[in-house]
């Protein structure tokens, strides 16, 4: 094939030129993202049974729902979140490989079987199912800088005017508003006044069912009708209310004396808010607080972009005295990841040329190799489409690494042609005649470095989809490299090489400085080489002291699955005694919003006051931060650094009176769960009872706080919140003539509010709530004014029939997998690593608890656990090589030869795992995925010396000479490559910014295992050359075994 393109160096142009051209063009249309479709399908099934509580809403809605559920194709998990205020979120997980709709359609399906056992108003007040993720996409914060507008205002502008607007939008699933509640009309009600004119609340609902609804009536001269009708007429009834005055004049009582009693006389009426559990605030301001989240399996980077442009259309209609802000972007980290990996690419590449140049000395030689990148790099893309690729980090990693092996084959083929040309040939010549020589290594690098990720191809899950786009992305652009160097590279190499010139001036010099520098070190690489021929059992030795170290500081590096990233926000919770009121919540969020706002490196604080994402349940006395730094280019200072921000933040917020509150990170893969950290699930699978469940959640936690691994535990589990029963006494209510369902029904319209009906306004419909004045709420003794109708007609006391005592109960329940639990977070302490903290969060599970309890993991900690579970790293790792030897031998027809070639592989991970602890980083799977590349990086350095090796051994020199004349010839190659791809890593070494922690932690593994490789292993490789077929009992052509022996001194 070589000797075809030096022929016509033309065709080998034209194909290298169309590769490009496809690449671009993939390129343009592919998406962007931080990662590639990894984020599990998540369904959410949402209920309300409205007035119930926690326990009530567990067994009456979750419980039936979650028998048909359960067992649905293709689901990984499902829990569910029941709370007092009645509503039950049903969160189901699926596997990362199944299709989101299909997910959707097969639990709608298993949801509608529970319908016929739910309660009636739960079916009428409709159940949901939609695709979900935990946590928002974006924020949008609605103020008003003058305060002009109220919070009611603004949230209910956003209802009418962006909602509905956003969640049109392709790959937004939901829009949730945190501020004031959703329009409604609301009746307020005051007890001792109905009681003076002897009415019920039953009466006043009543009255506005009877006289807010709608009423079609019909046509006149509709057919069928006698004939010679000339015209119909659609006849109009009255429809919903509309205002606060036509409620007000709604009838409740007309008197035999012809006076009328209207709502008015009995209520107040005004069009306030469905609910008032969340207050939104921003920069510490009433606001909006417009959440959207994103639909699985959509792009993110899209999802924004579309968000953000409408947001910026639909600003241009806002009232005067009405802004917005986006207070939370989660993708910027990925875009400013991108850049940073792309600027990274041209950094790399920079040093590369200089490398090369370096060593080849000159313009012609340094191109060859240099035009072989952008064929290899972006012909690359022209493959992602046709497997379901996106351009994303992992990708990205996998170009930056491979812009020094694509250079290599290149260096290979440019420094064989320059060695024949200075022996008199001419440059077509030389380079059949290198072509010849090279062409076997050549391939045999590529099938290297492409069979060793052939195992990422078993590992299931987002494990495998990590490791298969960097591996994928290597494979095809090592392989299109291999093509270059078989054709583009040899056709113009013999139209562009000449012999080499003496170079004058200061470069002349260093040309000259240089060369007698690598000379010298050439013979004395020689005769070390010799040397360790001669010694070899002290070089085996040293070969497997370098294997020892090399499990020594493995072992000493913690495990882990993916790094905590600075990803520009992170979240903070606030939780004050059970039962606190919003008031008092309210003032606490402000002062953690001071210090939030008065930390360095803070841009936006956006608060949602009454409400926790990591329980996903309003409560009065909790509180949630979405905190956004400012640009990582403005944090420059130590004390902006994202690590010290979340302690400075965590140690202030700990000198907190009578609250806790704490910060932490968001999950390291956005949609995967609500928080960083380890998310630990205590399930309780007896069946017993709240109280059992609190008492083993108390037992676990205290234990847990006592283990250095763990730090910041915390838990959302609720379960002895004050709460007041009220019974009614069934003889007392019977005796007095009263239905019990009407005395409950009279105390759910006082106390929790009843949902009458609805009204239309604004151009959309809205609820109409009846429920007592605030002022008779404030103390259970109120319930003395409140009255209900027995079978006489007569007005009888609520409190003559109802008993009230405080008790104990549960903000709301959680069932993980249809078992009652407790959901328990705890961060890794310093110098820890997540699965470390996992570790010792089961220990302390098996030390502490009973049999019948058991646990699980939820959202991050969950994916790192089926990792852990799967296909080990070790397997990997002992699979690449196998697949690395099998290619070998398949190559050189020999079972013995791949073992000269992989042996040196220990001392690449001796670099790799010496590096990592050096710097005190984790063996996550950035790590990993670099451990396994060295493999093929090592084994490249092996086939380059043994190749040669073996073809003088082949043409008749004995064992010895052959291996130290291949160990002379190709050290300089070997050393190219080595520094082209050392240096071209540097950047990820050295990495700032966004995805930092990543591109250092591949960039240390992969360059501290090339340089041992480079230090050590090429005095090794010779040896093993030298031993392996020693031992094989292989002979030279025409020589005797006996003349393989290494000469004496």
């Amino acid at each position: 094939m070589p000797q075809f393109f030096v022929n016509r160096p033309i065709v080998a142009m034209v194909i290298a030129i169309i590769t490009v051209i496809v690449g671009l063009v993939s390129m343009a249309r592919l998406p962007v993202a931080q990662y590639p479709n990894i984020v599990p399908p998540q369904i959410q099934v949402n209920a309300t049974y409205v007035g119930a509580d926690a326990l009530t809403v567990e067994q009456s809605v979750a419980t039936p729902i979650e028998q048909q559920v359960n067992g649905v194709e293709g689901m990984e998990y499902m829990y569910s979140v029941n709370a007092n205020n009645g509503s039950m979120t049903l969160n189901v997980f699926f596997g990362v490989e199944t299709d989101p709709t299909d997910d959707q359609i097969l639990t709608q399906m298993r949801q509608a079987q529970a319908n016929s056992q739910l309660p009636a108003p739960v079916v009428e007040y409709g159940t949901t199912v939609q695709q979900s993720t935990s946590a928002p996409l974006l924020l949008f914060s609605l103020f008003s800088p003058d305060d002009t507008f109220n919070s009611l205002f603004l949230a209910n502008y956003a209802y009418i005017n962006l909602n509905n607007e956003l969640a049109r939008l392709p790959g937004i699933s939901n829009v949730s508003i945190f501020g004031a509640g959703q329009y409604a009309m609301r009746i307020w009600v005051t007890p001792d006044q109905l009681a003076k004119l002897d009415v019920t609340a039953q009466e006043i609902i009543n009255a506005v069912k009877q006289q807010n609804r709608v009423n079609p009536v019909g046509k006149v001269g509709a057919t069928p009708i006698p004939p010679g009708q000339e015209f119909a007429y659609t006849v109009i009834g009255e429809g919903y209310l509309t205002t606060v005055e036509e409620f007000g004049e709604i009838v409740v009582r007309a008197n035999a004396d012809g006076s009328i009693l209207r709502l008015k006389d009995v209520a107040r009426v005004e069009l306030g808010a469905q609910n008032y559990n969340v207050v939104g605030r921003f920069q510490g301001k009433p606001a909006a607080i417009i959440a959207l989240y994103q639909t699985p399996g959509s792009n993110a980077l899209d999802a924004a972009r579309q968000a953000q442009e409408l947001m910026a259309k639909l600003a241009e209609r806002f009232p005067p005295s009405m802004q917005y802000t986006e207070s939370l972007n989660t993708t910027l980290a990925v875009t400013s990841g991108i850049e940073e990996i792309v600027k990274t690419l041209f950094e790399a590449l920079l040093l590369v040329i200089i490398v090369v140049f370096v060593f080849l000395q000159g313009w012609r030689a340094t191109l060859i190799p240099l035009l072989a990148v952008p064929v290899s790099l972006i012909g690359a893309f022209a493959v992602f489409p046709l497997i379901g690729f996106s351009i994303n980090t992992l990708s990205l990693f996998g170009l930056v690494l491979a812009i020094g092996l694509v250079v290599d084959d290149a260096i290979v083929v440019v420094e064989a042609v320059e060695h024949h040309i200075e022996e008199g040939m001419s440059a077509r010549d030389a380079t059949l005649k290198a072509m010849q020589e090279v062409s076997g290594p050549v391939v045999a690098i590529a099938l290297v470095l492409s069979s060793v990720f052939i195992p990422t191809i078993f590992i299931p899950g987002i494990t495998g989809s990590l490791y298969q786009q960097f591996a994928v992305t290597i494979a095809v652009s090592v392989c299109l490299s291999a093509f270059n160097a078989l054709t583009l590279s040899p056709a113009i190499a013999s139209l562009i090489l000449r012999p080499k010139g003496e170079t004058r001036g200061p470069l002349g010099a260093f040309y000259k400085w240089f060369n007698n520098m690598f000379g010298q070190a050439t013979n004395n690489y020689v005769r070390l080489c010799g040397t360790a021929i001669r010694k070899v059992v002290l070089s085996i030795g040293f070969l497997g002291l370098l294997a020892g170290a090399a499990l020594f500081f493995g072992s000493r590096l913690p495990p882990s699955f993916l790094p905590e990233e600075d990803q520009g926000y992170f979240y903070a919770a606030l939780q004050l005694p059970n039962a606190s009121s919003m008031e008092r919540t309210s003032a606490a969020a402000a002062q953690v919003e001071k210090i939030l706002m008065e930390t360095p490196g803070v841009e936006y604080v956006t608060t949602a006051v009454g409400f926790n994402l990591l329980s996903q349940v309003n409560t009065t006395y909790n509180a949630f931060f979405f905190v956004t730094l400012q640009p990582w280019g403005e944090r420059t200072s130590a004390q902006t650094q994202y690590k010290n921000i979340l302690r400075s933040v965590n140690a202030k917020l700990a000198m907190m009176p009578s609250a806790m509150a704490f910060a932490f990170s968001p999950p390291a893969i956005p949609g995967v769960g609500t928080s960083g950290g380890v998310n630990f699930v205590l399930q309780d699978r007896s069946g017993g009872t709240v109280e059992f469940l609190a008492e083993q959640t108390q037992t676990f936690m205290a234990a847990a706080s006592k283990r250095p691994e763990l730090e910041n535990i915390n838990t959302t589990f609720l379960p002895s919140v004050p709460q007041l029963k009220l019974a009614v006494n069934r003889d007392k209510a019977l005796t007095e003539g009263v239905a019990i369902s009407d005395a409950y029904d009279s105390l759910r319209a006082f106390l929790g509010g009843t949902m009458v009906n609805y009204f239309n306004r604004f151009g959309l419909q809205w609820q109409v709530y009846v429920q007592a004045e605030g002022e008779y709420r404030t103390v259970i003794d109120k319930v003395g004014q409140f009255y209900v109708r027995n079978r006489q007609g007569e007005s009888v006391p609520v409190s003559g029939i109802v008993q009230s005592e405080p008790r104990f109960g549960p903000e709301f329940t959680m069932r993980f997998n249809m078992y009652r639990s407790a959901q328990i977070n705890a961060n890794a302490a310093e110098g820890y690593s997540s699965s470390q903290a996992m570790a010792a969060m089961e220990e302390v599970f098996a030390q502490t608890m009973p049999k019948e309890m058991g646990f699980n993991y939820l959202g991050m900690s969950f994916q790192e656990k089926q990792a852990a579970q799967g296909v080990s790293p070790v397997a990997i790792f002992a699979l690449a090589l196998v697949f690395v030897f099998l290619i070998l031998a398949a190559q050189y027809e020999s079972w013995s030869l791949p073992f000269s070639v992989l042996l040196g592989t220990p001392i690449a991970v001796f670099g790799a795992f010496f590096a990592l602890w050096a710097r005190g980083m984790e063996n996550n799977i950035y790590a990993q995925i670099g451990l396994i590349m060295l493999i093929g990086l090592a084994a490249k350095n092996a086939i380059l010396i043994v190749e040669f090796c073996k073809s003088e051994y082949e043409g008749g020199k004995n064992l010895f000479d052959a291996a130290l004349a291949g160990a002379r010839v190709r050290l300089r190659p070997i050393l190219m490559t080595a520094f082209a791809f050392i240096l071209g890593c540097v950047p990820l070494w050295t990495a700032t910014g966004s995805g930092a922690i990543s591109r250092q932690t591949m960039g240390t593994a992969v360059i501290g295992g090339m340089s041992a490789a480079t230090l050590f292993a090429i005095f090794i490789i010779p040896m093993l050359f030298y031993v392996v077929e020693k031992l094989s009992g292989s002979k030279p052509g025409g020589t005797k075994e006996a003349e393989a022996k290494p000469p004496t001194s």
